[in-house]
């Protein structure tokens, strides 16, 4: 949310400097990564070291082109829109469920083929949902503050999206898209006893689903002891770790990661922060753990003041925002250091991915 004024006018956009800066940063950063992390695959694969990078690129003029025109957009068009957006979410996460219509990916369908692109239904439907939850805490205030059920009618359409991600399946997004919801019903004034019932039941059905799936029960049993089998279910955690070891305090430079040569999967999506870790050590790592952190802060920042000029809604939206990015960030860079199990989550604005990238940029303007 780069725009710190939310009534805007048409001639002029306002924004936040610290806001827009650290994106900044991260977005070059991740160019930066995304580079150094796929030039050996995309040369094997695709005889052009450079393709990934070219991609991304492509990406985020699409991206930028997509946050001026939310920028130019008066906030209240999004407001007025929300049910819509619950209604776009849904269509995009069903649609991708249907045969012929969905693209799978080692066992996962989570994308919808667009030409020569795919898009990732997951990330535009996150950003729907959350315009929907702070407009329905807008219309609804008094009856989410005041009963069991003005709470339950949202978080019945929050839980009808994550049985559908589930099955793509796609337990990262359902878990981060759960976990961002509830932080906004907490600021929007859900009664503790109402959330902690509801977090106390989501807790037990996630576990259950954990457990009973022999595909995710081997994921949780890896994270426990990558080391027991490292050539097989253990390979890709351990692989990661051994490239944040490598990095030490300082890295061995850019370019320099051995782990990215056909050893770690995934280097340049999923696991780049582990890439990242080989190349620019603890201080390179701690720096992009701090601008993210500083990201964060700025998004509360707004979302509060947003608050206090007496605009729920753009206050409701920023702050989920804000706990998005987060916790995204924070559980994929779990995952490569191997703090969480693995959850297929990019990390946001640095990791290679056209859907992440382009939603990321439309979300933070």
């Amino acid at each position: 949310m780069t725009a710190a004024r939310f009534q805007r006018s048409p001639w002029r956009i306002q924004f936040d400097p610290v806001l827009a800066t650290v994106t900044l940063i991260l977005v070059a950063t991740g160019l930066v990564m995304v580079a150094s992390s796929s030039i050996a695959i995309a040369d094997r694969n695709l005889g052009e070291p450079l393709f990934y990078l070219q991609r991304q690129f492509v990406f985020l003029a699409v991206g930028c082109a997509g946050a001026i025109v939310v920028l130019m957009t008066p906030t209240r068009v999004w407001e007025s829109s929300s049910m819509l957006a619950l209604f776009a979410a849904l269509v995009l996460l069903a649609l991708v469920l249907v045969p012929g219509v969905g693209h799978t990916v080692n066992g996962s369908t989570r994308w919808i083929p667009l030409g020569p692109v795919r898009l990732q239904a997951s990330e535009p439907a996150r950003l729907l949902l959350l315009i929907y939850i702070a407009g329905y805490l807008v219309r609804r205030h008094d009856h989410v503050r005041g009963s069991f059920s003005g709470f339950l009618r949202p978080m019945l359409m929050i839980t009808l999206a994550c049985t559908l991600l589930l099955a793509e399946p796609d337990f990262g997004a359902a878990t981060v898209l759960l976990a961002t919801v509830l932080g906004v019903m907490f600021i929007g004034g859900v009664r503790l006893r109402d959330l902690f019932l509801l977090v106390l039941a989501a807790a037990g059905s996630l576990a259950a689903l954990a457990l009973s799936s022999p595909y995710r029960l081997q994921r949780l049993t890896t994270f426990l002891d990558p080391w027991a089998d490292p050539f097989n279910s253990g390979f890709q955690l351990t692989q990661s770790l051994i490239a944040v070891g490598r990095g030490g305090m300082a890295g061995v430079g850019l370019g320099g990661s051995v782990q990215k040569l056909f050893y770690l999967p995934e280097a340049h999506t999923d696991f780049v922060f582990a890439v990242l870790a080989e190349e620019l050590g603890l201080l390179g790592s701690v720096g992009v753990i701090a601008l993210f952190a500083l990201l964060v802060w700025r998004c509360f920042v707004i979302a509060r003041n947003a608050g206090r000029n007496g605009l729920p809604f753009q206050s409701y939206l920023v702050y989920g925002i804000g706990i998005w990015v987060g916790m995204q960030a924070f559980v994929n860079i779990g995952v490569s250091m191997g703090a969480l199990p693995t959850k297929g989550l990019t990390l946001p604005l640095i990791s290679y991915g056209g859907s992440s990238l382009l939603v990321s940029c439309i979300a933070l303007a």
